[in-house]
């Protein structure tokens, strides 16, 4: 895969459900603890039948170039060839998490 065709699947959890995002972009970001995503990939409809999750999707990240997911929310990151559908679902919480925090402060006492 050429670095040009590089795309990126994204899922992550976000206020009780489940996102699917594809991006160009994708790297640990300048926050610690954060997931940076830009240049996203959205669908464009030739069709008459429009899906209201996709809508919902390209209107809540509409004026957004970049964005940073908190680590502990990806639930999984793919290279992929082929776009799918970006949608929003609801997220049925059965997905075990990583144990613990990533940062665990030092108590001085």
């Amino acid at each position: 895969m050429t670095k040009k065709a590089l795309l990126y699947r994204i899922e992550f959890i976000q206020g009780g459900q489940r996102y699917e995002l594809y991006a160009r972009e994708l790297s640990q970001g300048s926050l610690f603890g954060f997931i940076e995503i830009g240049d996203f990939v959205w669908d464009t409809h030739t069709s008459v039948v429009v899906d209201p999750t996709h809508e919902k999707l390209k209107d809540e990240f509409a004026d957004v170039n970049r964005t940073y997911i908190p680590m502990h929310a990806v639930l999984r990151i793919d290279a992929v060839t082929k776009k799918g559908q970006a949608k929003i679902s609801e997220f049925d919480g059965k997905v075990a998490t990583f144990p613990g925090p990533v940062y665990t402060p030092i108590n001085k006492s």
